[in-house]
């Protein structure tokens, strides 16, 4: 057997040191020898931090996931940490439903066109009131157990059609890097002054959200190409494509950490 030493190389959550693993590979065997190092890599960080914020550019990869999305596990605490960064820019240390759902995906839409990729591994929906994103808005409804996925700890259930910061300060954003950060500090500086309905209409203007399409009362899903054609992204039907890939080795990092 010959001994390689594969030193991780993925960037996960902020300030985590680099972490390496010791593995055996049969000698004489190439078959998918690039790709081991880098999922090893992978594992490797993933046991050390305990999160799965791996980011691969699987470009070349030799497997096809297939045509229909793969999508990782949902970070509810992610979720929460992107709402409650919004939550602690209002005066009052709450957010109105609606306003937070639309600047978590107008956070994901300037993400996908800045950097290839959303911020929240989620499907998209046109609904009535706009594009959501489906999970973060079902976790909203409390449709799930927040208290046991981490939602809990950084907001505190709805009232009055709002949702409020659990605790103003210090928080620890340890699940968004700094590149998200300042995404999500973009978009505040731009949509922060407006009101829900504003927003709403915002989003309803074909020439700002030429994804979003009227529901009739139900919701339809956005696909990511979709939204990757809308705000310029190259390729965008090849990168849905590796981002999809990408969602699916995040999986696979999730069922291992169980």
């Amino acid at each position: 057997m010959a001994r390689f030493v594969c030193a991780g190389a993925v960037d996960i959550g902020r300030n985590k040191p680099t972490h390496s693993v010791v593995f055996y590979y049969p000698k004489g065997s190439n078959f998918l020898y690039f790709w081991w190092l880098r999922i090893v890599s992978a594992i490797a960080h993933n046991l050390a931090s305990g999160r799965t914020q791996q980011r691969f550019l699987l470009e070349g990869a030799p497997f096809q996931m297939g045509r229909e999305r793969v999508m990782a596990v949902y970070n509810a605490r992610k979720a929460a940490q992107v709402i409650a960064y919004f939550a602690l820019k209002e005066p009052s240390k709450r957010i109105d439903v609606l306003k937070a759902v639309k600047l978590v995906y107008l956070a994901d839409r300037e993400m996908i066109k800045e950097h290839g990729f959303p911020i929240m591994d989620e499907p998209h929906v046109s609904m009535p009131h706009g594009p959501v994103n489906s999970k973060t808005y079902s976790h909203i409804q409390g449709e799930f157990d927040l208290v046991s996925c981490g939602w809990a700890d950084f907001l505190r259930d709805r009232a009055n059609h709002q949702v409020s910061v659990k605790h103003e300060a210090p928080l620890d954003w340890d699940e968004l890097s700094d590149a998200e950060i300042a995404i999500l500090n973009r978009v505040w500086d731009r949509f922060g002054g407006m009101n829900k309905w504003q927003l709403r209409d915002w989003t309803h203007d074909p020439e700002n959200v030429p994804e979003w399409e009227d529901p009739d009362g139900s919701s339809l899903p956005i696909p990511l190409e979709r939204i990757m054609l809308a705000v310029g992204v190259q390729n965008h039907t090849k990168q849905a494509q590796s981002v999809k890939e990408q969602y699916a080795l995040d999986d696979v990092f999730s069922n291992l950490k169980q």
